[in-house]
């Protein structure tokens, strides 16, 4: 008597699972939940946000379980409450009528994202106007560009530098949405660099370590296997951006927002599968998926080298900087 084969395991038995190095949270978005997990604690729920505070559904969800609400209007907000502005930033617009409102506001916009606001601030006082390589819509670049209430110009391709109505060239200045692809934010910058020759570029460049460090480790990751999953939310920039990278590589990859979104028909005849997480996705999620690839055959996991972070960001102050355990314990 033959066994009928389980619906949810691939036609080709899976052998190996590599992991890139590194992958999942990144110092800002560690920042950012800790920010909320302790205004919870300290003023208790609800505690009110603007936007997401990171693009990750189970993130998110976890933290409305505690008390989070996810606003996108401020009229949404009653009077007195604690306000905490997402890891992605705000306009300028946006931070007058909080303080208008008279909210206790906690920023957690992510600091190198801070660093992009404060070098436009500061170079717009010297006369200069800007191109920003970014995404419309995506709440970061509305945050930059709101933080100043002209002469910024936004370009999400190359075709659109010839159309920025720049007129200050020889006072230009680029910037950077942190979460985009290296490969094709130094493409759109030569553009600009070839119709603007004197734009002044940032010292350090705007894409931030986390996004370039899981770039370059699927760059690694991608040649090794025959297919590369990726954990991350459809909103999340920089989970999309592994996913295109793998496939610019020329491995077929995917993204899921959790291990049951896997489906057997992505692993058929693709024995070896990559595996790496966007900035904003927890490694629960990713264990979640190793667990659910165990079940449909793997029978290895391997972690590929990569370089290891240890940045860590200051949290703002009214927060204090001891332990979540100690903090709670505290307050308690």
């Amino acid at each position: 008597m033959t066994t009928a084969r389980p619906t949810d395991l691939p036609e080709t038995p899976l052998s190996e699972v590599l992991l890139a190095e590194p992958r999942g949270f990144c110092a800002g978005v560690d920042r950012a939940i800790e920010i909320v997990e302790r205004a919870l604690v300290r003023f208790g729920a609800p505690i009110y946000v603007r936007h997401e505070i990171v693009h990750n559904t189970y993130v998110v969800n976890d933290l409305k379980q505690k008390g989070a609400i996810f606003i996108e209007e401020l009229a949404d907000v009653p009077p007195g409450a604690t306000l905490i502005f997402s890891a992605h930033g705000v306009s300028k617009a946006v931070q007058q009528e909080a303080a208008a409102r008279g909210f206790q506001i906690f920023d957690a916009t992510c600091p190198l994202v801070t660093k992009v606001h404060v070098e436009v601030a500061k170079l717009s006082r010297e006369g200069y106007q800007f191109i920003m390589i970014g995404h419309k819509g995506h709440p970061e670049v509305e945050g930059t560009m709101g933080q100043l209430s002209d002469g910024i110009f936004l370009v999400e391709d190359v075709a659109d530098v010839a159309r920025a109505p720049v007129t200050r060239p020889e006072q230009l200045a680029v910037v950077t949405q942190t979460t985009l692809s290296v490969d094709d934010a130094a493409e759109i910058l030569a553009a600009v660099k070839a119709r603007f020759p004197l734009v002044r570029e940032p010292k350090q460049q705007d894409i931030c370590y986390a996004t370039q460090n899981r770039q370059d480790a699927v760059k690694v990751l991608a040649p090794q296997v025959d297919v590369v999953i990726v954990v991350g939310s459809p909103t999340s920039s920089n989970s999309n951006r592994l996913r295109e990278l793998a496939e610019r590589l020329g491995t077929p990859a995917y993204m899921v927002d959790a291990a049951e979104d896997l489906q057997p028909e992505w692993l058929a005849d693709r024995p070896r599968v990559g595996l790496t997480a966007g900035a904003s996705a927890p490694d629960v999620l990713v264990q979640a998926v190793i667990t659910r690839l165990k079940a449909m055959g793997s029978v290895a996991v391997r972690r590929l080298p990569g370089v290891q972070e240890t940045i860590e960001f200051p949290l703002p102050m009214g927060l204090g900087n001891k332990s979540m355990a100690e903090f709670a314990a505290q307050r308690s």
